[in-house]
């Protein structure tokens, strides 16, 4: 299977009791455990130095037994049109060198079609205006749901951020639209808790916000439309829970359940 995560820093962070770096430790916790499951990772994010991309390489480069090395693609990291197009191709090319083949960066078109590096050695650099990060990080979301097999969110920004919604949020909501299992880690609050609220997972709280764009779109749906492998009762228990390792065995608990219906179904 190949998990796409979805996560960016969540604004709930001091207000639940936890520092900075407690969501890319719950991030870098969830990740192994998912590589020692023998699924396989993919993001979507930029490469900002000490960034959620580069942590997961810096884990498929540390975890990937030797035997493995340079012959399989772990964790796959998915870059919109405008996030490739603004920086400088040296830098990606550099970088795609260096993770051997244990990890891969695919480059997307502006409709969400993979690019080469050649073509991407040969366009020149420019910078993207807002319609351009709506429409390229939409794309690149629809591309990443129909390579990926199931999806787990945690934190999530509600602010600052560049699309029709929070991307946290479109994420999740591309996920349900293609009835994509999806997980919602809730306990770190932010984007991820919202959607949780909506669903009916969570009980709403004094610090709900009512007003990030395409909220609202997500009351077309309930937390029995997750298609996760959890019932709704553990559903409930991964949106509330603050403990990072309870939440992990249901992610895998529902992961497992997912292979152990697909098997199924090739059987029959």
């Amino acid at each position: 299977m190949t998990i796409a995560i979805s996560t960016s820093d969540s604004p709930d962070m001091a207000f639940l009791g936890f520092g900075e770096g407690h969501l890319k430790d719950a991030m870098s916790a969830l990740a192994i455990q998912l590589l020692a499951a023998n699924t396989n990772l993919t993001y979507g994010g930029d490469l900002r130095v000490h960034g959620f991309s580069q942590i997961l390489f810096q884990l498929v480069l540390k975890y990937t037994p030797q035997a493995d090395y340079r012959h399989t693609v772990r964790v796959t990291n998915h870059l919109a049109w405008p996030v490739h197009i603004g920086m400088p191709f040296d830098r990606i090319d550099a970088l795609s060198r260096e993770l051997k083949g244990a990890a891969q960066l695919i480059l997307l078109e502006r409709d969400g079609t993979p690019m080469s590096m050649e073509k991407r050695r040969n366009t020149p650099m420019c910078i993207p205006n807002e319609e351009d990060w709506s429409s390229g990080l939409t794309a690149m979301r629809e591309f990443q749901t129909s390579f990926s097999n199931a999806r787990v969110l945690l934190g999530g920004q509600v602010s600052n951020y560049k699309g029709r919604m929070p991307g946290v949020a479109e994420e999740a909501y591309v996920s349900l639209s293609a009835k994509q299992p999806l997980f919602l880690i809730g306990g770190f609050g932010g984007c991820t808790r919202d959607v949780a609220e909506v669903l009916g997972l969570v009980e709403p709280w004094k610090r709900s916000r009512k007003d990030w764009d395409g909220r609202k779109e997500f009351t077309q749906w309930s937390g029995l439309d997750l298609n996760n492998g959890l019932t709704l009762e553990e559903n409930k228990l991964l949106a509330n829970s603050t403990f990072l390792g309870q939440s992990v065995v249901l992610v895998l608990r529902g992961v497992y359940n997912l292979l152990h219906e697909h098997h199924g179904e090739l059987i029959n």
